[in-house]
């Protein structure tokens, strides 16, 4: 019997998916999240609704910061696989509560490899990093590639997520335990994240309040499916890298759409023209990203299957049915 995987960050967009995906190919899953107010706890609440029933779930209120406890549950569940996506999301909101992302971020992810370095043999830990790291620059006529520099973050949620890595690495080194950082590309989709444009935008459009298009609308994302994050979560942490390794992987859509595009798409998603107010780029904000996926691709087969009107318009589907409208 194989040992159950521990899945940070449980309550939240990409763990709710990648929980469920997990229990449907027959995991017992370890969830753990400390299901904050960063945004509403009932959507989280919802999210996690939605395992009742599912035996093999487990899930626990903790703090990822708490060494103590995530050690304690890895020991005493027998933990040897970790995908870790907890952490304090919100480029943005880094610049007005810093000391949220050196918690979470940093202490967290130090926790989460102190634990998995502790135990007796331990398997894999993937976790989240994210394409900030790459830092504001021209987006050319390539992905951004895993082997580029990455020394020029432009908020200190980039810079955590970056100090991450780093940490990584001389966890690979120092103790001899794969690991795997998975830089991801604006994840979008059902049950997402409300501080997110398509989801704030949506918000706003019907109910009928005009929408804030940061950039003057001169940016561009690489926006990428959950259910294809999800794919690639799972394809990476089926293929660890050698003892004692540490990877980086792009897992995005490798299409960046202007962001134009992206509300004109959410126009037609909800039937709904926007009234648009411009704005100047906001601190912290990137123009584009661009991932460049051949390095997950060649080790998985991972290759994006969701285009984004097929997307948002079951992330439309999805929103009027939660809300009742």
């Amino acid at each position: 019997m194989t040992s159950p995987i521990l899945v940070t960050g449980a309550a939240g967009f990409i763990g709710h998916a990648t929980v469920h995906r997990l229990l449907d190919r027959g995991e017992t899953v370890v969830g753990a999240d400390i299901v904050n107010d960063y945004y509403d706890p009932a959507l989280k609440a919802a999210r996690l609704s939605t395992f009742d029933g599912r035996r093999a779930f487990d899930f626990h209120r903790i703090d990822i910061a708490d060494a103590d406890a995530i050690a304690r549950l890895v020991r005493e569940r027998g933990v040897t696989r970790v995908i870790h996506l907890a952490a304090q999301a919100g480029v943005r909101h880094s610049i007005a509560h810093p000391f949220a992302y050196e918690r979470s971020n940093v202490a967290g992810h130090l926790a989460v490899m102190e634990a998995c370095r502790h135990q007796p043999g331990f398997e894999h830990l993937v976790y989240a990093s994210s394409s900030s790291v790459y830092g504001d620059r021209p987006m050319g006529g390539q992905g951004f590639s895993e082997d580029e520099p990455c020394v020029s973050p432009v908020s200190l949620y980039a810079a955590t997520k970056r100090a991450c890595e780093l940490m990584s690495q001389s966890y690979a080194t120092l103790y001899g335990f794969p690991l795997t950082g998975l830089r991801f590309f604006t994840v979008y989709g059902p049950w997402g994240r409300p501080d997110m444009a398509y989801f704030s935008f949506t918000d706003r459009i019907m109910g009928g309040r005009p929408i804030e298009v940061y950039g003057e609308g001169r940016m561009a994302r690489d926006f990428t499916y959950i259910d294809d994050i999800v794919d690639g979560i799972i394809g990476a942490l089926d293929h660890p890298p050698a003892q004692g390794a540490h990877r980086l992987l792009n897992i995005g859509d490798s299409e960046p759409v202007p962001l134009m595009d992206m509300i004109a798409t959410l126009e037609r998603a909800l039937g709904r023209e926007a009234v648009k107010i411009m704005r100047p780029m906001q601190p912290g904000d990137v123009t584009a990203t661009f991932a460049d996926i051949s390095k997950l691709n060649a080790l998985t087969g991972y290759a994006p299957k969701v285009r984004l009107t097929e997307g948002l318009g079951r992330f439309a589907q999805w929103y009027r049915a939660y809300h009742g409208v």
